[in-house]
């Protein structure tokens, strides 16, 4: 079994307010955990209305190269939200017993 983890951050540039900020990082993380049922939450800067942190983490049975297309895949859709930039990302990959 292979568990992936990232930690990552985002710039929300348009965020004038932290209702702003909830409102795009709530959508986010819930389109992300929906889609690819990974387990995601806001880690940091809660009272920054341009900076979130976001930790998510994933289990997939298969091998290193499943986890690694399904790491690339939520990396391409956070980049892909209009309303963030993506400042950081930091993936890694644990192999645990099965």
């Amino acid at each position: 079994m292979i568990f992936g983890i990232s930690v990552f951050e985002l710039h929300l540039p348009a965020s004038r307010s932290l209702k702003d900020k909830r409102r795009v990082v709530k959508s986010l993380i819930e389109r992300l955990h929906q889609r690819y049922r990974v387990s995601i939450a806001e880690t940091d800067f809660h009272d920054l209305h341009q900076r979130a942190e976001i930790a998510l983490a994933a289990v997939v049975a298969g091998g290193e190269s499943e986890m690694d297309r399904l790491m690339e895949e939520l990396r391409n859709q956070v980049e892909g939200d209009p309303e963030v930039y993506l400042t950081r990302w930091d993936p890694q990959l644990l192999e645990g017993a099965s």
